[in-house]
C-alpha cells in the first residue's frame, strides 16, 4: 500500500538552488538574512545576494567552475551561506565536513569528493593544513587573517559580474554531504539542485504555512549537516525569515540570543529539546516569543515533547528524513490539532511511502511495523563512486529503502520505532560502528571488538565497545585511544570486556545478541 500526503502535490520550479533561495531578495534587500549570534554582525538579504555573486566571480577567476568541488570545514557563520551559494551559482558542488573531524577523517572526505578548494576559520587551520596533505586541494581560504591561507575576503574583491553557467537542475549536483547510509562507512550523497529545491517546496507545503517571512529562527544546527544546510540555511532564507546563527551549541548563549532576538522558531535535535525541558537555567530567560520547535535527526520521545511543550508554551513537533532524501520526507504540520504524540506526521507532498515487511518484501497493513520505503523528487541520485551501495538501498523503481522500521496509523501518520541499520545516533550525529571497530582492532592489545549503541538520556545513544583483550588494558586507556583518533561525537563512551564477540558463520558480528545482553544489564 502506497501512502501519500493528504495535501496536494507540489510542482517544484525548474530552477537552481540559489535562484530558489535568493531569487526574491529585491523585495527584502534591507532585511536581515543571517545574524552572527555571538557578535551581532548581520548580513542583509541584499548584501548576501551581492556577496554570493562576488564569491562566484572570485572563484571563477581562479578557474573554479561547473562540477568542481568546494569543501567547508568551519562552524556556522554568515559567510557559510555566501561561499555556499557562490559555488552553487557556478554549477560547483559543495561538500560539507564536520569541523570536529580529525585531519585523517578530513583527508578521507576530501579525497573521496575530489575537492579543489576549502574554507575554514583560524582555529581550525592547523587541522586543515594536515588534512589537505595528499589531496587535490589547491588552495585554503580562511575567514579572517592567518598565515599560510588565503583570506576569504579576497574572493569578494571584484565587481560581482559572475559568468553565466548552464545548469540542469535535475542532473547537476549542488551538494555532496556524507552519510553512512543504511550500513558501512561514510559515503558521498549526490544531491542535485532539483532534489533540494523540491524538498524546500515540499517542506513549506507540508508545514501547513507555519513558517513565514516574519519568523526569527535559531540557527544552531550545524550547516554541514543536511538538516541545518537545507532546513535552516536554505528553506528559512527562501521565505525571507531571519536566521540567528550560532557556531556551536551553548545552552546559556542559546537562551540569551533567543530572548534578545525574540526568536519565534527553532529547528532542534532531541538533546537540545531535553535541555529546554529540564535545565533550571531556562527559567532565567524569556522565551515567550517562541511559537514552534521542530525536532529531527533522531526520535523525540513522547514524554520529552510534552514536557518541553508544557514548559515553553509553544508547539513542539517532529519531522523525519535522511541525508539521502534531502532531507525531509515526513513532517507534522504546524497546527495544534495535528500534533500526535510520538508521530513524525504524514509524508510531505509529492512523496510516496511504503511500510514493507523485510523478509517477504510485501507491504504491511496500518498498525504493523516494517521498513520505511520512500519515493519522491527529493531522493538522491545515489552514492558517489559507489554503485554497489546505491543498488543496496535504491531499487529500480526509485524506492529508497531507509533501513528504518516504522508504522503508519489509520490517519496516515507515521511513527519511527526502530532501525535496521546499525548506525548509532549520538546527539543526532551518525556514528558507524564498523569505523570504530576497525580502529579498535588497530590497538596491539585488542583481539576483537564490537560497538553497539547504549541508550542515554542526554545524547540519545552513546557508542559502547565490547572488547576482547590480548593483554591487560583499562577501559579508560581504550576510550582515550579512540578519542585521540576520531571526532568527539564518535568517542567510545563505555567499554565492557568479554571473552568473545558473537559472530555468524560468515563472520558478521551479531549485534542483536550484544544489544540483548546490554538490555539485560
Amino acid at each position: 500500500m502506497i501512502h501519500r500526503s493528504p495535501l496536494p502535490d507540489v510542482d517544484p520550479p525548474n530552477q537552481t538552488l540559489t535562484d530558489c533561495v535568493l531569487g526574491g531578495v529585491a523585495a527584502r534587500a534591507d532585511k536581515r538574512a543571517i545574524v552572527d549570534g555571538p557578535s551581532g554582525r548581520a548580513l542583509t538579504y541584499g548584501a548576501l545576494a551581492a556577496a554570493t555573486r562576488k564569491a562566484a566571480k572570485g572563484l571563477s577567476l581562479r578557474g573554479f567552475g561547473k562540477g568542481d568541488v568546494f569543501a567547508f570545514y568551519c562552524p556556522n557563520v554568515p559567510e557559510y551561506a555566501v561561499a555556499f551559494h557562490g559555488v552553487a551559482r557556478l554549477g560547483g558542488i559543495n561538500t560539507t565536513v564536520n569541523p570536529l573531524y580529525t585531519p585523517d577523517e578530513l583527508r578521507r572526505q576530501l579525497n573521496d569528493a575530489g575537492a579543489r578548494l576549502i574554507l575554514t576559520v583560524p582555529p581550525f587551520l592547523d587541522s586543515v593544513r594536515k588534512g589537505v596533505q595528499g589531496t587535490s586541494v589547491e588552495e585554503v581560504f580562511v575567514l579572517g587573517e592567518a598565515d599560510g591561507a588565503t583570506p576569504f575576503q579576497s574572493l569578494l574583491d571584484n565587481d560581482g559580474d559572475a559568468p553565466k553557467v548552464e545548469i540542469d537542475p535535475a542532473a547537476d549536483l549542488v551538494v555532496l554531504p556524507y552519510s553512512s547510509g543504511t550500513t558501512g562507512l561514510q559515503k558521498g550523497v549526490m544531491l542535485t539542485h532539483r532534489n533540494l529545491v523540491a524538498n524546500i517546496e515540499q517542506t513549506l507545503a507540508g508545514s501547513g504555512g507555519g513558517l513565514g517571512g516574519e519568523d526569527v529562527v535559531m540557527g544552531v544546527l550545524p550547516f554541514f549537516h543536511i538538516y541545518g544546510m537545507v532546513v535552516v540555511m536554505s528553506l528559512t532564507l527562501r521565505v525571507g525569515a531571519t536566521v540567528i546563527s550560532m557556531p556551536r551549541f551553548d545552552l546559556v548563549q542559546f537562551l540569551r540570543l533567543a530572548q534578545e532576538h525574540r526568536a519565534t522558531g527553532a529547528y532542534l535535535v532531541p538533546p537540545i529539546v531535553l535541555a529546554l525541558a529540564k535545565h533550571p537555567v531556562v527559567d532565567d530567560y524569556d522565551l515567550s516569543s517562541l511559537r514552534w520547535i521542530i525536532s529531527g535527526a533522531a526520535p523525540l520521545g513522547r514524554d520529552l515533547a510534552q514536557a518541553a511543550r508544557s514548559r515553553l508554551g509553544c508547539l513542539v513537533l517532529q519531522g523525519y528524513g535522511l541525508t539521502e532524501t534531502s532531507p525531509v520526507s515526513h513532517l507534522v504540520p504546524m497546527e495544534e490539532e495535528r500534533i500526535k504524540a510520538g508521530s513524525v506526521g504524514p509524508p510531505v507532498p509529492s512523496t510516496e511511502c511504503r511500510v514493507v515487511d523485510v523478509p517477504s518484501g510485501q507491504d504491511v497493513e496500518p498498525g504493523r511495523e516494517g521498513e520505511i520505503w520512500i519515493r519522491g523528487p527529493q531522493v538522491m541520485k545515489g552514492y558517489l563512486n559507489n554503485p554497489e551501495a546505491t543498488r543496496a538501498c535504491l531499487d529500480a523503481e526509485g524506492w529508497f529503502h531507509t533501513g528504518d522500521i516504522g508504522r503508519v496509523d489509520e490517519d496516515g501518520d507515521f511513527f519511527i520505532v526502530d532501525r535496521l541499520k546499525e548506525l548509532i545516533k549520538y546527539k543526532g550525529m551518525q556514528v558507524a560502528p564498523a569505523e570504530l571497530e576497525a580502529l579498535l582492532l588497530t590497538h596491539p592489545k585488542i583481539a576483537d571488538a564490537a560497538v553497539v549503541p547504549r541508550p542515554d538520556d542526554e545524547a540519545g545513544e552513546i557508542p559502547k565497545a565490547f572488547v576482547v583483550l590480548l593483554e591487560d588494558l583499562s577501559a579508560e586507556a581504550i576510550m582515550q585511544f579512540v578519542a585521540e583518533r576520531v571526532a568527539p561525537h564518535k568517542k567510545v563512551r563505555a567499554v565492557e570486556f568479554v571473552d568473545r564477540i558473537p559472530k555468524s558463520p560468515s563472520g558478521k558480528i551479531l549485534r542483536r545478541i550484544l544489544l540483548e545482553y546490554e538490555r539485560q544489564g
